[in-house]
């Protein structure tokens, strides 16, 4: 097996305990708090604005590094952004009910992509790294009354492509190509590979530490 390039001197790497997420995100809050990581959640300077002629991934890959630019703390700073990619068109968040009922028909019955691009910066070590996931996503055929519910109850008015698939909006789905977390919000397992390259390495937490 060919060794990994960016793990393989793990054991001199300094153990992540803290990051700072430049995000209001409570769901990728929750997900670096299961890794077993002290986050605090700080502002970002930058304002998301129209970016003519980009792709949907670039899009995501832009924002995230706006927002980990225009923010400040010391140790690592996590920035992340989503956009859902449907046909090459970008859907962000819905600006009303009305919004997500035409963004869920829009998806109902055919595949779309989900980017999560997120950037890891370190003042420290004066580098960061940015990287972008992508994962295929297949909603079930939808009618109107669930359609209705479910951009009526509100969950996804605040989610990329008006839906949550870590909520009730898993019933919408039926079946999806790559990593679940680069659709909740934040690829998991690509932060953790990617935090050598800062100098970084994760390791699972005791019970004790935990509970402390």
């Amino acid at each position: 097996m060919r060794a990994d390039p960016y793990t393989h001197c793990i054991a001199h790497l300094e153990r992540l305990e803290h990051a700072a997420l430049a995000s209001a995100s409570p769901r990728r809050r929750e997900l670096l708090a299961s890794l077993g990581l002290r986050v605090s959640v700080i502002a970002s300077e930058y304002v998301e604005t129209p970016l003519p002629g980009r792709t949907p991934a670039e899009l995501a890959a832009e924002h995230a590094y706006g927002k980990a630019m225009g923010a400040h703390a010391d140790g690592l700073i996590v920035a992340a952004d989503t956009v859902v990619d449907r046909d090459g068109v970008a859907l962000g968040k819905p600006a009303g009910i009305d919004e997500a009922r035409a963004m869920l028909r829009s998806l109902a019955g055919r595949w779309h992509e989900v980017h999560t691009a997120f950037v890891l910066r370190d003042d420290r070590h004066g580098a960061h790294v940015a990287q972008t996931v992508t994962t295929r996503v297949r909603f079930a055929e939808l009618d109107e009354v669930t359609i209705d519910a479910y951009a009526a109850s509100g969950d996804g008015l605040d989610k990329a492509g008006a839906y949550g698939i870590q909520g009730f909006a898993a019933t919408l789905v039926e079946r999806i190509d790559g990593d679940y977390f680069t659709v909740v919000g934040f690829p998991l397992a690509a932060f953790a590979r990617a935090l050598p390259r800062l100098g970084y390495s994760l390791a699972p937490r005791a019970r004790a530490e935990v509970a402390a």
